[in-house]
């Protein structure tokens, strides 16, 4: 779908995009399943991806980055950890936030990280 912005940025329309909505055509990461509502595909989003993220239980997704966009995660069900590289400290290491529903966490454009699952019967979502 391709989305022309008008010139005048005050005058652009709002979207919905209800549950139905959804949809399983985006970048998917093994050991993840995404379902897109907020892209640059359903709605011309520049930098900003919202959807679902559901990890099946004690599983880690692959290392992957979300490239050049700001991602805020919201955590709905389950425990899981973030897993990625500390560059900014004295010395370069391995950093896991451990999330729980009700957390939020902020990945900054290009960082890569790995999701990890802890609980073995749950499915974990965001």
């Amino acid at each position: 779908m391709s989305v022309v912005l008008p010139e005048d940025p005050f005058h652009r329309r709002l979207h919905h995009v209800a549950p139905a909505g959804l949809t399983s055509e985006t970048a998917q990461t093994g050991g993840m399943r995404r379902r897109a509502a907020i892209s640059g595909a359903t709605v011309g989003s520049r930098r900003l991806w919202m959807g679902q993220t559901h990890v099946a239980p004690a599983t880690a997704s692959l290392n992957h980055h979300h490239g050049d966009s700001e991602t805020a995660i919201y955590v709905v069900s389950g425990t899981p950890s973030f897993v990625f590289l500390d560059l900014d400290a004295e010395e370069p290491h391995e950093v896991r936030i451990d999330a729980k529903p009700g957390d939020y966490i902020f990945v900054p454009p290009f960082v890569p990280t790995v999701r990890r699952t802890r609980t073995p019967t749950w499915r974990r979502s965001w």
